[in-house]
């Protein structure tokens, strides 16, 4: 028995104080497509991101407040070569961990945006 019709992730949301800042962020820095910006309301867009070919989406929501210190997003990028990214990023002045490795595990580690919200690279297959 089939109990959803649910299919796909599409967008994950975040929490951002600037939804510009954080578009550049996204577009320029991380080199992520814009795949929608359009008008919600006087004060508001509704922006969406992503890495060229993905699937699913990161959502730019402005939020009331800007939470103190970002947040863990628990979101996970996957790239080819986590070396070669931690050095890309660290070149752009991101903020970015050590790379953590454990036997079994591929590497990985964390970069923050400019409100502080937390994401992981990780290093793999698509």
């Amino acid at each position: 028995m089939q109990t959803t019709t649910i299919t796909d992730i599409r967008t994950i949301g975040i929490t951002v104080a600037d939804q510009d800042n954080a578009l550049e962020f996204f577009t320029g820095i991380l080199g992520f497509d814009k795949r929608l910006d359009a008008p919600i309301s006087p004060t508001m867009r509704w922006i969406e991101v992503a890495p060229p070919g993905a699937t699913t989406s990161i959502a730019l929501v402005r939020g009331a407040s800007a939470p103190t210190g970002g947040t863990d997003t628990a979101v996970r990028f996957t790239v080819p070569d986590v070396t070669a990214e931690h050095a890309a990023l660290r070149e752009k002045e991101v903020v970015v961990s050590d790379i953590m490795r454990w036997d079994g595990v591929p590497p990985m580690f964390t970069f923050d945006d400019p409100d502080g919200n937390r994401f992981v690279i990780v290093e793999g297959s698509r």
